[in-house]
Order: structure tokens, then C-alpha cells, then sequence
């Protein structure tokens, strides 16, 4: 298969799995089924069931009502070889606002809950952090694939097959983080083919890749490298904001920074903007990491 079919299959699988399926068994809730991406470490991607958890709720929504924030906790890990179940209270409908919590099931568990918020346009003040300057070009570095060749076949084959091409402005910490001990890098970002114009689909995708290489600036603050022997991430929680439209499949900056880590949790933060320096959504999570070395 040529690189660009590769492309165009890796998105295709992932707005397959972002086109849930509405049941018709109900509750006092809306339910609805999405299928999971195969993964070779056999855990779901947190970003997958932010993304059809976020979809499911605007399912519920007008077309003009847009998600605007989202919060959500990962309750257990996902098992990528089974589908996911999504359920919908329809917490309150306002004049301006409406608010939803969706619940991700597997085998009749919750995996992940979340409360979305939703706002009409509208008019109001308006200002944003500025994009950094003095940051590459995406066409002037090499993809993540490119630069992971002493990497094990896994990992190789999770960067080559997702759907999203990702370009670190710093050297990535796949293999080793022998760099500056900064908490803080930056990430180009899009997916790897175009995508249809639908802008929920945007969002969606935009909470999918959310997920992706923010937990780096907290190891790298500490010079941990992914394949660290012993180490273990697990996303606790996340919360999003969407600012302004914007095209995944187009290049975005991922600028993020860790400002904690205590307890075994660690904090970190990012900004997406577009490439023209329009800041598009804001982002919040914490992990657990366990390192054994620091004990």
C-alpha cells in the first residue's frame, strides 16, 4: 500500500469509528454504539472515547449549539477489541446553553465520564494568548516514523498507523530524552488526509489528538524517555475547551507545558493554534507516572 492510500486508510478508520450508531433501546437517557480502534498494546486510546463521547452529545444538540468545554475522567482501562457503549443525560437545555454527560460503557462498566457544556454564537469580548513565535515550519522537520528507527516494531507500527501525522519541534522522547530538562515542548500537528467539512467532526477529532504527546512535557521535564523500563502513564482525567473553529486537516501547534508533578500525578497544559496562530482550543490533563527509579 502506497503512503498516501496508508494515509487515506488511517482517517477513513477513524471517522469510522467516530460514526456511532444510535440504538434503539432507551432509558431515560440517549444511548449509542461506536466501534474502537485495534491497538497493539490492546488498551482503547484515551482520545478515541473522548472524541465519540464528546459526538454522542452533540447527537443530542441542534446543528447551531457547539461544544464550547468538556471535562472528563478515565475510569478504567478500555479493551481495544470490544466496541463501546455511550450513554447521554440530557442534564439541562437553556436558553443559550445546554449541558450533557456522557458515560462510556464496556461489559456494563463505565471506562469514561464526562460533562460537556454547549453555547449558541454569539457576540463578546474577545482576546488570546499569542501563538510563540521563532517556531519551524512542519515541512522543515521529519515525522515522528522517521525518527524512531532503533524503536521496537510496536511502536514503530502505532506511529506509522494512526491517523494523525505528528512533528516534534524539540527531539522527541521515544527512545531516550537526553536533552534539556524543560517542562515544556511543542508539537505540529494534522491528520493525515482531508476531512470532511462538518465541524462536530473537527471538534471531535480535534479531543481525539487532544490526547496525544501532552503527557511529554512532564517526563520530559525529568529526562524520561517513553521506553524508560518499568515506566507507567495512565491518563486520570481531561478537560477541554474549544475557542474557534478550526481544520484538523491542516497543521496545528500543540504548545504544551507540565506547571506540577507531586505523588505520583503530574499536570500538564497545552494551546492548540491553527497555522496562522488563531488559538483553537485549550487543554488540562493529569496522569499518573510511576517511574521506578524515583521510587
Amino acid at each position: 500500500m502506497s503512503a498516501e492510500a496508508q494515509a487515506r486508510a488511517s482517517v477513513d478508520q477513524l471517522l469510522d469509528v467516530l460514526d456511532l450508531d444510535a440504538s434503539r433501546a432507551r432509558t431515560t437517557e440517549d444511548i449509542f454504539t461506536g466501534r474502537s480502534h485495534s491497538m497493539p498494546t490492546g488498551r482503547i486510546y484515551g482520545g478515541q472515547v473522548l472524541g465519540q463521547s464528546l459526538l454522542a452529545a452533540e447527537r443530542t444538540m441542534p446543528p447551531d449549539r457547539a461544544a464550547h468545554s468538556m471535562h472528563g475522567y478515565f475510569l478504567r482501562p478500555g479493551d481495544s477489541a470490544q466496541g463501546v457503549t455511550i450513554s447521554v443525560d440530557r442534564i439541562h437545555d437553556g436558553r443559550s446553553f445546554s449541558t450533557r454527560r456522557a458515560q462510556a460503557y464496556q461489559n456494563g462498566v463505565p471506562i469514561f465520564s464526562m460533562i460537556a457544556s454547549f453555547q449558541d454564537e454569539a457576540p463578546g469580548l474577545e482576546h488570546a494568548a499569542p501563538m510563540p513565535t521563532g517556531m519551524p515550519d512542519p515541512e522543515d522537520l521529519l515525522p515522528d516514523e522517521e525518527l524512531v528507527g532503533g524503536a521496537g516494531a510496536t511502536a514503530l507500527r502505532m506511529l506509522t498507523e494512526r491517523p494523525v501525522d505528528t512533528r516534534h519541534v524539540q527531539s522527541p522522547i521515544y527512545l531516550t530524552a537526553d536533552g534539556e530538562r524543560a517542562a515544556h515542548q511543542a508539537v505540529w500537528m494534522r491528520m493525515r488526509a482531508p476531512m470532511p467539512d462538518d465541524q462536530r467532526l473537527h471538534r471531535a477529532a480535534l479531543a481525539y489528538l487532544s490526547d496525544m504527546t501532552i503527557q511529554e512535557s512532564i517526563l520530559r521535564a525529568h529526562g524520561v524517555a517513553w521506553v524508560t523500563p518499568g515506566l507507567k502513564v495512565a491518563s486520570l482525567d481531561h478537560a477541554m475547551w474549544w475557542h474557534r473553529p478550526v481544520r484538523v486537516d491542516d497543521w496545528m501547534l500543540f504548545v504544551q507545558k507540565s506547571p506540577n508533578a507531586r505523588g505520583g500525578r503530574g499536570l500538564a497544559t497545552g494551546r492548540i493554534y491553527s497555522r496562522e496562530g488563531v488559538l483553537a482550543a485549550s487543554v488540562t490533563q493529569e496522569i499518573m507516572i510511576r517511574v521506578p527509579e524515583a521510587g
